[in-house]
């Protein structure tokens, strides 16, 4: 059974392969003129998005076809060059296009999960008995829509983490903010600082007040929380074993991608007609 359906793991495919033109077959700097044969980038992106949905090692997800040490060796490539980004930025300008970011309502928050090999991301978990743990910020649009990620430690407050997710968001967007955006925001982030922050880049604040009670059905940021669900998701953000911050990143919108064309196909189904249409609205 494939990690993805198909109609989801194609359109990134095409996307990420538009990004890394494919290397020649054998390598040219051979001093004998020959050597392995390369093994292609759809093969190993193959196993790179079944260990990012299971979660798995790459020794589990290697197979006769791919190695791990390839695996290994493509990702660092890959992160290095910022493909991840580049996939997430042409994944928001795709669902801009045809559905339209809603700007003018953001929410961010942030999310602990475990990361038991330490790293670069790494620190105690105050959620986890001390454990190692991982925390992503993330700022998402009206919808839910993933515009930008921040990995830190699990122990870094998400109030600090504010300024660094909005210019993250900014980076990834192809267009300037609307003239007017409110920033819907929980009671972690109940802080002078934030709301001087807020005043600085020109965002309305909307946030929970410290003591008083605040369902999260109460105002737009809910749409985060669900967010944050949809990254659980898989099994690599959940429970991520890489210590290389560059490895980690790519991951975190590798992810963020998926979910974006997830949301844009779900959306379209009501919308548009195109010959690959699935023909439910459940992907996986």
């Amino acid at each position: 059974m494939p990690a993805l359906p198909s109609s989801l793991f194609e359109p990134v495919w095409v996307q990420f392969a538009a990004l890394w033109p494919e290397q020649p077959e054998f390598d040219p700097t051979h001093p004998l003129g020959c050597h392995r044969r390369r093994i292609p980038d759809r093969v190993v992106f193959e196993h790179v998005i079944a260990a990012l949905v299971h979660g798995s090692g790459y020794e589990r997800v290697a197979s006769d076809a791919c190695s791990d040490r390839t695996i290994r060796r493509r990702l660092r490539s890959w992160a290095k060059a910022g493909l991840g980004e580049q996939l997430h930025e042409l994944a928001l300008d795709a669902y801009d296009r045809m559905i339209g970011l809603d700007l003018t309502d953001v929410s961010a928050d942030g999310a602990i999960t475990k990361a038991p090999c330490g790293g670069d991301r790494a620190g105690r978990s105050p959620v986890d008995r001390g454990k190692g743990g991982m925390k992503r910020s993330t700022g998402v649009d009206g919808y839910g829509i993933p515009l930008g990620l921040v990995g830190a430690p699990a122990n870094r407050h998400d109030s600090p983490l504010l300024r660094d997710t909005v210019e993250q968001c900014s980076r990834q967007l192809r267009h300037h903010w609307p003239q007017r955006v409110t920033a819907h925001l929980d009671r972690g982030y109940d802080s002078q600082r934030t709301r001087d922050l807020l005043d600085e880049i020109g965002f309305d604040a909307d946030i929970a007040r410290k003591g008083v009670p605040a369902p999260i059905q109460v105002g737009k940021r809910w749409v985060v929380e669900r967010t944050n669900s949809w990254m659980n998701g898989f099994g690599k953000i959940r429970r991520c074993t890489d210590r290389n911050a560059q490895i980690i990143d790519f991951y975190l919108y590798l992810a963020a991608a998926i979910v974006t064309v997830r949301q844009l196909i779900q959306r379209a189904r009501t919308l548009y007609r195109w010959d690959t249409r699935p023909t439910t609205r459940r992907l996986k």
